[in-house]
């Protein structure tokens, strides 16, 4: 058995396509097939069941992911090692990252790095489950580290390092009975239609936090994905919402206002394993994170 082996049983199990995973691999399908079915030989079980639409883990499949991802890290925490003794760093880092993250200046941040380790291939990944999905990422070891908004308790499996933060406003159309006032308490929005983010998602999870501690209902008539767009539903009528202040536009059709009687801070953390030793170019990029936030 061979590191290509597990390599390429992780990508297919990951992607649950041999297509896919040999796009991700850069590899003809043909040869990710053999090499899959040469480890299946050698371990005398299939790994996979496969159908014509997709590609699900056996029982044997789901038993070999962990070990083989272990496996894989620890190969590459010895090459990284190697790599530090020599003055380099090479490989691939995998971050993960909201929709919008206008507290941290990601690109400026990337770009040092870059500067600093050429040799490293960033790839960014962003989940529609929001912050959710991406501790998920963290946990099963397809990320290496994710940029998260995470209110609550830590969940188990990760690290957090926390690195700011910032208020959410209520933002009403120009015409909205509120848009002539500065502030409003949390109390008179419970008749509101709102405009929010999936469950999942760290600002909703402030917002739902902060309404249960009021012991208020509250009615979201729209889910959108993308936190960067919020402020352009309610432009249109669609209803009310409460978003962080730097994703609202200086817009005329739009007002924003202090919400008071309510904790309303939206946090920002860098996340990363707790299981699973940091790659060299992991600790490089958190220690980074530190100077970078905007």
């Amino acid at each position: 058995m061979e590191l290509r082996h597990l390599e390429y049983f992780v990508a297919v199990a990951e992607a649950r396509n041999f297509t896919r995973a040999s796009e991700q691999l850069h590899v003809v399908q043909s040869g990710v097939s053999a090499t899959v079915k040469a480890l299946e030989q050698e371990l005398g079980t299939p790994l996979f069941e496969r159908t014509s639409k997709r590609v699900d883990l056996t029982d044997a499949g789901a038993a070999l992911l962990p070990e083989a991802r272990a496996t894989l890290d620890a190969a590459r925490a010895a090459v990284d090692a190697v790599d530090e003794v020599r003055g380099g760093l090479r490989g691939t880092l995998r971050i993960g990252t909201m929709t919008s993250v206008g507290l941290v200046d990601l690109p400026a941040l990337l770009g040092h790095f870059h500067q600093l380790y050429p040799e490293v291939t960033i790839r960014l990944a962003v989940d529609p489950s929001g912050s959710r999905g991406l501790v998920r990422a963290l946990i099963v070891g397809t990320l290496d580290l994710a940029l998260v908004s995470l209110p609550g308790p830590t969940p188990p499996g990760v690290l957090l390092s926390p690195l700011t933060s910032a208020p959410l406003v209520l933002v009403v159309p120009a015409d909205h009975p509120l848009a002539v006032r500065k502030s409003v308490p949390i109390a008179e929005l419970a008749g509101e239609r709102f405009v929010d983010f999936p469950v999942g998602y760290g600002n909703r999870a402030v917002v739902d936090r902060a309404f249960g501690a009021a012991s208020l209902q509250r009615h979201v008539v729209l889910e959108v994905t993308d936190i960067g767009t919020g402020a352009d539903f309610v432009r249109h009528g669609l209803g009310v919402a409460i978003l962080p202040q730097f994703v609202v536009p200086d817009a005329p059709a739009l007002r924003s206002l202090t919400i008071t009687g309510a904790d309303l801070l939206w946090p920002m953390a860098v996340a990363t394993s707790s299981t699973r030793r940091p790659s060299a170019a992991t600790r490089v990029m958190l220690r980074l994170f530190e100077g970078h936030v905007a």
